[in-house]
């Protein structure tokens, strides 16, 4: 008991740096309140007092706002973050060295028994506000940006971003993270490169359509030069404004 007490005050002092003293991890911060409490739940659950289990969560939940349903299987030196609104579901796995923030959402998506919430590998980061929704795996060292909703398995060491998630894949991006990774703690599993796919690609699209544009022009101008009489003059509904579709998508 006591050595994953420590354990878990020395992940604090590993990933958050505004800790500064032993006892004021231990007396301020509700990520370590929360997993006492959720521990000794966990062992009146596995030992069949399960309304005992539901008390002594729902009283860590009234004293952190975090709540871990007492069920929940979750491994070492997990580091929750402010911790307020983080909601763990009873089917949740966890592996160990994995990092919260605040307003994490590990959720079912199904009122049927059995396995029915996400499965949180090694060393995973889930960003503040992200959700995690249904049975799914979380890759081991994968980061789940803030406000993400994830349905679908994350692979590892892959980030995935934006409602619904998607998965980053840009080499530029991966080379980033792996440079984060080595000067330090990427905080919120947020970086430059984290732009939403769908975003990147619909202004992809917006730049080709503005060059297609430009070309038409051009050549509509050339024709007039060559004598060529062009009827169709463009109205003001045809008037292409990229700028407004850009605000639009982001």
């Amino acid at each position: 008991m006591f050595g994953r007490l420590r354990e878990d005050i020395q992940s604090v002092f590993d990933r958050d740096p505004a800790a500064r003293t032993f006892w004021e991890v231990l007396t301020c911060y509700p990520g370590v309140h929360a997993m006492v409490a959720h521990r000794f739940a966990h062992w009146l659950w596995t030992h069949h007092l399960r309304w005992l289990g539901r008390l002594v969560s729902h009283l860590g939940r009234f004293l952190t706002g975090i709540e871990i349903h007492p069920g929940a299987l979750i491994g070492h030196r997990l580091f929750i973050d402010h911790g307020m609104g983080v909601v763990i579901g009873e089917t949740a796995i966890i592996g160990d060295d994995v990092t919260l923030y605040h307003g994490v959402t590990l959720g079912g998506t199904s009122w049927n028994k059995g396995r029915r919430h996400p499965t949180l590998e090694n060393e995973v980061v889930i960003g503040a506000g992200a959700k995690i929704l249904g049975p799914i795996t979380i890759g081991t060292g994968a980061k789940v940006g803030s406000n993400a909703v994830v349905v679908k398995n994350v692979p590892a060491g892959a980030t995935a971003v934006g409602n619904p998630a998607r998965i980053i894949d840009d080499e530029q991006a991966k080379k980033r993270e792996e440079m984060a990774g080595q000067l330090g703690f990427s905080a919120y599993a947020i970086s430059g490169a984290q732009d939403d796919p769908l975003a990147k690609a619909v202004h992809g699209l917006l730049d080709h359509a503005v060059e297609v544009d430009r070309r038409l022009t051009r050549l509509l101008c050339q024709l007039e030069d060559a004598g060529i009489k062009v009827d169709a003059e463009p109205s003001s509904e045809d008037c292409f404004d990229p700028q407004y579709l850009s605000k639009i998508v982001d």
